[in-house]
């Protein structure tokens, strides 16, 4: 059956073309497997709540009728304002418009939210469908200056600040305009903490394609948490996310994430005797037990999507997004307001990403691209073009820190297999891997390395503190063992790698970062971090004529683990590790390259494709990998089968040799 939604009808009525309901959330307590609801353009502020489930044969539609016309928004409008002085202005707001959930009210918090930074509400003030900046008291409202960690430096003076009068049971909002009139502009505030989002588990089988969704109050998405979007299946199965305008969620964008654990939600946050990671790992643990499994969670799509300007994440997962594909996004410009901080922020923040595919994303402007933290198994990362998301400027001087210095991708704390293939990596830091059994293979990598043999212990001063996380069954989340990091167990081959130019005042932060266990701060692009690692011969040595109890003890099985690397070619200084035989560094060309903008269209420039495109390479495969070591698992497609790498960034084929880098036959000019 087909329901009908318009906004614009005079009165709503039972869902036929001829007499639509008004609001989506009509349709959505009445439509069941099989169904479509097909909305008309028109702005729809409502927390759109579906209460029936499709299957996998027959799931529950919804989409707008013309691509992007139907808008859900968490926001009201917000009119009657005072000008209070010079450019303040004020409105008072009935509490009664917020029901239950006031987000001027309630502020954001969680586990690894950094609130010294901020003290942040969950509501917000738009002005012309971009967030302003909260301030703590009406004088630094007034004052309107720039936030100086701003990656937006002149929106930046746009403020507001809030507070309660209890007499008269209003929400008091005072916003400094500058030179804009409020009463002349489009003003709202958030209301809603969600856009289209189940209020109960398990409702699986849905598509949802063809949205614009914006501006809901959502909370911050640690994976100790419930984690909140303004769209997500909420801990069910078989979604599509598709062809939808995403853009201002206070923290999250989408939530594939983690259901509501009552005794151990932010358990870190609230009692503080366990170290985070034990909390973390009595999550994984719980869900296991409650019923998390391949049949039940996850095997989600997103796809074709625009994302930006979310205040935490583009999207984000933990447990709930396993066996998931991720592609053909646009990700951009998340949390570049700088006034959320803390452990959880990227363009997408992926916890136990099992067997989850990110393939053809464009994803740049972020504070940090992708982030794959614990439980980075059978996950691969393919065909994404990454760039802009390391900190565009620093205040000379400036020591910096580790959260908010950004990478292309970081993996953290994983034991793999990660495959990480085709990719263009052109930020200053490319790879950030406090982790191991990764395989890096036919990558543009215009950036550093960083986060090897750190990052994995969890900052205990005198004691160890080594971060024990799981492992799983080959493609299921059944757990066969916890443990730590020995480091290594990577293989690099037929990449790309070229020296930038390393960027000052960036460059000056190595020195502050020195002895630092979370991020290093180095620059040096190639293989050079994996310096004192060793070969596979060198590792395997150490047990020859081993026989078990009675053998000569040693440090054999918690030594670093070896690295393996063949057919990368090094330009313009970047370094290769010395035990890399076949290393190609050339000395006699200078590599250029460049990413412009053009009609839409992104354009890479480089004159770097025409001088590989002689070297021809033994093409890599399943078999070249190995197996990541401590899952004893192979570099190989979710369901099993193996993979030639016999098809570039672009999906051409490839024949019995391939050429360095991601894309077989590349030209000076190309769209990507």
């Amino acid at each position: 059956m087909t329901y009908y939604v318009d906004i614009s009808t005079f009165r709503s009525g039972n869902g036929t073309k001829e007499y639509p309901f008004r609001t989506i959330s009509e349709a959505a307590k009445v439509a069941k497997a099989g169904d479509t609801v097909l909305v008309a353009p028109g702005v729809y502020r409502e927390w759109v709540n579906p209460v029936n489930a499709g299957t996998p044969d027959a799931p529950i539609t919804y989409k707008s009728v013309e691509p992007l016309a139907a808008h859900i928004t968490g926001a009201e409008i917000a009119a009657n304002w005072t000008k209070v002085d010079g450019s303040v202005w004020v409105t008072r707001i009935g509490n009664g418009l917020f029901g239950d959930f006031n987000p001027f009210v309630e502020k954001i918090e969680g586990d690894w939210f950094m609130a010294n930074i901020m003290t942040a509400h969950r509501g917000d003030v738009y002005l012309n469908e971009k967030s302003m900046y909260e301030v703590l008291s009406l004088e630094d409202c007034k004052k309107g200056e720039v936030y100086e960690e701003s990656w937006d430096k002149p929106f930046s003076v746009y403020k507001w600040y809030t507070e309660q009068d209890t007499e008269k049971n209003e929400t008091v909002i005072y916003a400094n305009f500058q030179d804009k009139d409020p009463t002349k502009e489009n003003v709202e505030i958030a209301v809603r903490p969600a856009c289209f989002y189940p209020k109960e588990e398990g409702i699986g089988y849905i598509t949802f394609s063809g949205f614009t969704v914006s501006k809901a109050a959502t909370n911050w998405a640690p994976p100790t948490a419930y984690q909140e979007g303004m769209i997500g299946p909420h801990w069910s199965k078989g979604w599509v996310i598709e062809d939808c305008h995403i853009y201002e969620s206070k923290c999250c964008g989408i939530s594939l994430g983690k259901y509501l654990q009552p005794y151990n939600d932010n358990k870190w946050l609230h009692r503080k005797y366990k170290d985070g990671t034990q909390t973390e790992r009595e999550n994984v643990c719980q869900a296991q037990l409650e019923g998390w499994s391949k049949e039940k969670i996850g095997s989600h799509i997103v796809r074709r999507c625009n994302i930006h300007n979310c205040g935490q994440c583009g999207i984000v997962g933990h447990l709930g997004g396993v066996f998931s594909i991720i592609e053909d996004n646009h990700i951009h410009h998340i949390n570049n307001k700088q006034n959320l901080a803390g452990a959880e922020i990227g363009g997408i923040k992926m916890h136990a990403a099992i067997d989850v595919i990110f393939r053809r994303n464009h994803i740049h402007d972020c504070t940090r691209g992708i982030w794959l933290d614990w439980q980075a198994q059978g996950t691969r990362v393919t065909q994404n073009l990454f760039y802009n998301n390391v900190i565009p400027y620093v205040k000379p001087g400036d020591k910096g820190g580790w959260m908010g210095i950004g990478q292309d991708l970081q993996v953290e704390v994983s034991h793999g297999p990660t495959l990480i293939d085709h990719n263009f990596f052109l930020s200053d830091y490319a790879l950030h891997l406090p982790s191991q059994g990764h395989a890096v293979v036919h990558n543009f990598i215009g950036g550093s390395i960083t986060g090897i043999g750190i990052g994995t212990n969890n900052g205990a001063v005198t004691l160890p503190s080594a971060r024990y996380t799981p492992y799983h069954v080959p493609h299921g989340t059944g757990i066969v063992g916890f443990m730590t990091f020995l480091h290594g167990d990577s293989r690099y081959y037929n990449n790309i790698f070229v020296q930038m130019e390393k960027r000052e005042p960036l460059a000056g932060m190595i020195e502050h970062l020195k002895g630092n266990d979370w991020m290093d701060g180095n620059l040096d692009v190639g293989t050079i971090p994996f310096e004192k690692y060793p070969t596979f011969e060198e590792w395997d040595a150490q047990f020859e004529g081993y026989c078990g109890m009675g053998s000569e003890a040693s440090d054999r099985y918690y030594d670093k683990l070896p690295v393996w690397a063949g057919g990368n070619v090094y330009f313009n200084g970047a370094k290769p590790m010395s035990k890399e035989k076949d290393a190609i560094v050339d000395k006699d060309h200078k590599v250029t390259w460049s990413l412009t903008e053009k009609d839409g269209k992104f354009v890479f420039e480089t004159n770097a494709f025409d001088l590989v495109k002689n070297l021809k390479k033994p093409l890599i495969c399943t078999d070249t990998l190995g197996e990541a070591f401590e899952p004893e698992q192979k570099f190989e497609n979710p369901d099993g089968s193996p993979i030639v790498f016999n098809e570039d960034y672009f999906g051409s084929h490839r024949a019995d040799t391939a050429t360095p880098g991601p894309v077989e036959n590349g030209t000076a000019s190309m769209n990507i």
